[in-house]
């Protein structure tokens, strides 16, 4: 009996294995076609691209060419621009789009998890909340550089103003969604508001929370560069704006490519970030499932 109970062992031991080994090879193999198809796609688009400004079927006057714009970031990197070296606009834009993005979040959990958890709060406050919202961002913008003049500050708040609202609401939400239950729970042993909010609310919101970061810094950026290309000193904004006026195609999808690259990395780092937080929390079926 022990002999074929070990044997037994044994075998599942081995199964175990090598259905561990299948699954990482397939997921390794769904890596590959991801990337892949990631590559194909971008030879497809630019190699297009490239193709029909050669060709004369795209005229490359307005719609620039890849091989121009490429030309036209070294030259960027290299020369400059009239309101100083690139990289000087780069990180000016990215420096306003840090702080608006750090005050808004700050702002945005603060005022979600208050509303969230007071009703009399909630109705108070909602309707100027979303009459705010309403307001198109170019005219608070406009507002912003008439009272603060044409430095950073109106670009940083312009930022915040458009990651507030998207925290705000996720955070909201996250709060109301919280487990009715739980909450009862903890009042009933004894916990104190504070850590209520601090143990059960903000952790239990926290998914809601994260997922709104990773669309809010691009919300970041573009409030940056909307009060770069309203007026400003410097910055990849004003950048963008002188080459449109200029005519210069290559130039303004130059700085796109810039600004495209340093929203990916943000989106990297704060994956990184919602990986580190969320690290208790039980992976979905759906996640267990692609590991």
């Amino acid at each position: 009996m022990s002999t074929t109970s070990t044997a037994s062992a044994v075998a599942r031991a081995d199964g175990t294995k090598t259905s561990a080994t299948g699954a990482k090879q397939a997921a390794r193999r769904r890596v590959a076609l991801v990337w892949a198809g990631r590559i194909g796609l971008a030879a497809f688009v630019i190699g297009g691209w490239q193709a029909f400004t050669t060709w004369g079927i795209v005229d490359p006057f307005f719609f620039g060419q890849p091989s121009g714009i490429w030309k036209r970031l070294i030259d960027l990197f290299q020369h400059g621009t009239e309101f100083g070296s690139f990289y000087a606009n780069i990180w000016t834009t990215i420096e306003e789009a840090l702080a608006g993005f750090a005050v808004g979040s700050v702002t945005g959990v603060v005022f979600g998890v208050a509303l969230g958890q007071s009703r009399f709060l909630s109705d108070v406050l909602g309707p100027y909340i979303k009459m705010v919202n309403a307001i198109p961002r170019i005219v608070l913008g406009s507002i912003f550089i008439v009272a603060f003049g044409i430095g950073v500050t109106p670009k940083i708040l312009l930022a915040a103003v458009l990651v507030f609202f998207i925290v705000f609401f996720n955070a909201f939400q996250g709060v109301r969604e919280v487990d009715r239950n739980i909450l009862a729970n903890a009042r009933v042993l004894g916990a104190s508001q504070l850590q209520i909010i601090r143990h059960v609310i903000v952790p239990s919101a926290l998914t809601w929370i994260i997922a709104s970061l990773h669309s809010a810094f691009g919300f970041a950026i573009v409030g940056a560069l909307v009060g770069e290309v309203l007026g400003a000193q410097s910055g990849l904004g004003l950048v963008i704006k002188t080459a449109q006026n200029n005519f210069d195609p290559n130039g303004v999808f130059a700085t796109m490519l810039v600004i495209a690259v340093i929203v990916l990395g943000a989106e990297w780092l704060i994956g990184k970030l919602e990986h580190r937080l969320l690290s208790w929390r039980p992976p979905a079926p759906t996640e267990a499932n692609s590991l």
